[in-house]
């Protein structure tokens, strides 16, 4: 059978044109969906949580760059621009995009994963050793 047979023999099935047409907009509504709460949902989620970062930025925060150099902010010239020493040598100070950032560490505060403060973690892990005992 070629594929106008079968073709013409799925719609004389006792399904007419329209059903057709709302099943293949049902599916694609669907696909629209899925790429939305998949894709671009958690990009617009991640670009906040980059920008909430960002205004947190000051000089003598230690930085960790997406090419992973780890630098300390010298200066915040302005919204976009930031000048980064990197190592000991203080000839080494290179104005980089902030964009270009992955992570901040405030110098106040050691930090697990951007989220704990590392001391209070090992309060409550000591806490919960004290309660079980």
């Amino acid at each position: 059978m070629n594929l106008a047979a079968v073709l013409s023999a799925g719609t004389n099935s006792g399904q007419t044109a329209g059903g057709g047409a709302f099943i293949l907009i049902f599916y694609v509504a669907i696909f629209i969906l899925m790429i939305y709460f998949l894709m671009i949902k958690p990009q617009k989620k991640q670009a906040q949580k980059q920008q909430e970062m960002m205004k947190t930025l000051k000089p003598g925060c230690t930085i960790m760059t997406t090419s992973g150099f780890f630098g300390t902010v010298i200066d915040v010239p302005d919204d976009e621009t930031v000048i980064v020493e990197f190592g000991n040598n203080k000839n080494c100070r290179i104005p980089m995009h902030q964009k270009a950032i992955a992570e901040i560490e405030d110098p106040n505060t050691v930090t697990l994963n951007g989220n704990e403060d590392a001391e209070e973690k090992k309060e409550d892990k000591k806490d919960d050793k004290k309660s079980k005992k």
